[in-house]
């Protein structure tokens, strides 16, 4: 009798524990579809992001219809610096290499835009002067990284010495006491991105098609390095000028890194004269925190002032300008890009400009699907 009472409660429990493994089963099979469907629907809205970015009013924009670019440039950089002190002579020095020559290749794939340019001049190639450049752009946003090397062959263009005293038996001279290097990044953001584009103008990566402007807001940061041998720059005072003729500086070597936080504000504008051409220009002014610093020994009076660490707030510009003939197959322009920087503390100020001036032409290739049936 135990024994049927026993089997027949057996029987009446193993639908229960059947029931119990199968809703265990069931919520271990769904973990991973919750999973999955978790990651599909942060990758959804990650492509609604990014599409965000890019979105346009094909009215005044027409995007870009290729995957790929190439790209050939020639580009003119021109760059000077003028260091002045407020010791009690007033002196100051203009130093500036002649207007150089660089080639080089670009490539692109949709936002992406990445270029090497290398100096030419007599007949040869200097590596030892060149420029890397990253771009990314999308009608909203954009960031420029960049790395320059500017080589060793300035020359003095001016130098007030103070007290009335002639110095143009020094203007024009070589002076291969500096060398100087350039790293930074800059964003921006396009606020009427829908109609205005920044990368027809800069990037060659869309098209205007009716005249538009845009106020514009970015941030950035930049690293110079100027390294300067005043010993060199004393002894040419006195070879060129006389011996009687004295500088305020006693530093031999000075090796100084400007570090460059930036907020800026602007406005661009993009005028179409005619179909497949563009005419565009913008100014932007940054409010700048410097900081430096330098190898200077403390010293009462030199040159460059009196221990050369700080930390100011200035403002700077950046200015730019092109003239494009894009068809959407191939392109060709012209741009010109200035930057202005400006360091100042009590007993030493610098003034830098640096830009480029650029001539370039390209092909477009690897036509998206969407528009293989348009013949340009």
């Amino acid at each position: 009798m135990k024994t049927i009472v026993y089997i027949a409660t057996s029987a009446l429990l193993l639908p229960s524990v059947a029931l119990a493994q199968d809703s265990v089963s069931v919520k271990a099979g769904r973990r991973p579809m919750q999973l999955l469907d978790a990651t599909q629907q942060a990758l959804n809205t990650t492509r609604e992001v990014v599409k965000g970015f890019n979105r346009i009013d094909t009215n005044y924009i027409e995007p870009q219809h290729y995957e790929f670019t190439v790209m050939g440039q020639i580009t003119h950089n021109y760059d000077f610096y003028r260091l002045s002190s407020a010791g009690p002579h007033r002196q100051s020095v203009t130093l500036a290499p002649d207007v150089n020559t660089k080639i080089g290749p670009y490539v692109g794939w949709r936002w992406l835009f990445l270029g090497y340019t290398f100096q030419i001049g007599a007949g040869a190639f200097d590596f030892k002067k060149h420029e890397v450049d990253l771009s990314i752009y999308s009608s909203q946003v954009g960031v420029d990284i960049f790395w320059r090397e500017s080589g060793e062959n300035y020359k003095i263009r001016s130098l007030n010495m103070g007290n009335g005293i002639d110095t143009r038996a020094i203007d024009g001279m070589n002076y291969d006491g500096i060398t100087s290097s350039i790293t930074g990044i800059q964003a921006y953001y396009i606020f009427n991105h829908k109609r205005f584009s920044y990368p027809a103008a800069f990037s060659q990566s869309t098209i205007q098609k009716r005249s538009c402007g845009s106020w514009m807001a970015g941030a950035g940061y930049t690293s110079n390095t100027l390294a300067i041998d005043m010993d060199k720059l004393r002894q040419m005072v006195q070879r060129y000028m006389g011996p009687d003729v004295q500088t305020d500086t006693t530093i031999h070597t000075e090796n100084i890194r400007y570090h460059d936080i930036s907020l800026s504000a602007g406005y661009g504008y993009n005028w179409v004269p005619r179909r497949h051409w563009l005419v565009a220009a913008s100014l932007s002014v940054a409010l700048a925190y410097k900081t430096s610093s330098s190898n200077s020994r403390p010293r009462s009076q030199t040159f460059l002032g009196t221990g050369f660490d700080y930390k100011d707030l200035n403002i700077d510009g950046v200015m730019r300008f092109g003239v494009v003939y894009n068809n959407m197959r191939w392109y060709a322009g012209l741009s010109i890009i200035a930057h202005t920087n400006n360091y100042h503390q009590e007993q030493f100020s610098a003034y830098n400009v640096f830009g480029s001036v650029n001539v370039y032409a390209g092909l477009n290739f690897g036509k998206k699907k969407r528009y293989r049936n348009i013949i340009h």
